[in-house]
């Protein structure tokens, strides 16, 4: 007899990157998703539609668009192989405000390298903002890639006051962005995302 497959749910939220979309199970977080970015997820028939089991994640994001949280404090549950579960725990020693490249996160890993296997696992990361692949940046300062697009990266950067000044993209950040989401620049306020219903 198998083990019965804990329920996944899901729900939506508003954010100043654009709307996210949440999933786990009663009990951890599984999942963040940029709908607002070049995959946007269409969430299985199988996932439950409830924003219950996401309060607590939702209100820390909250604090921290406002400026008012720089760590994540949440029961989360990510599906990775030993190395990707490697990589995205050392992602999370990575203070607010600050950037590192791959080659920098391979030998604090005991990996000098292994640059190249760091982005691929840092590229899978499922649990974007909470797990901040956004403060890994290219060894010249560049922001590289992004699953949620380098728009996103960088906003999230600039939010931060991440001093990465290197990189060649031009596109709006959190303080250029204020005709599609309305606030102010770092320590002003910002719209905080709350949960939506179907």
């Amino acid at each position: 007899m198998s083990a019965q497959v804990a329920a996944m749910y899901w729900c939506e939220t508003d954010s100043p990157v654009g709307r996210l979309l949440l999933a786990g199970s009663a009990q951890a977080l599984q999942r963040v998703y940029f709908q607002a970015g070049p995959q946007p997820l269409r969430a299985p028939a199988t996932w439950r539609h409830d924003p219950a089991p996401f309060g607590e994640p939702l209100a820390q994001l909250r604090e921290y668009f406002a400026g008012a949280r720089r760590t994540f404090h949440l029961s989360l549950a990510p599906a990775g192989t030993p190395f990707q579960l490697a990589v995205w725990s050392a992602l999370q020693a990575i203070p607010y405000g600050d950037t590192v490249s791959y080659g920098e996160l391979a030998r604090r890993l005991g990996r000098p390298g292994s640059a190249r296997a760091v982005g691929l696992a840092n590229g899978t990361n499922p649990l974007p903002i909470i797990v901040p692949c956004h403060r890994v940046i290219g060894a010249d300062g560049s922001l590289t890639g992004f699953g949620g697009g380098l728009n996103i990266k960088r906003a999230l950067l600039s939010l931060e006051g991440a001093a990465c000044v290197a990189d060649l993209f031009t596109g709006w950040d959190l303080h250029t962005s204020n005709r599609q989401h309305p606030g102010e620049g770092r320590g002003g306020s910002l719209p905080l995302p709350t949960p939506t219903r179907r």
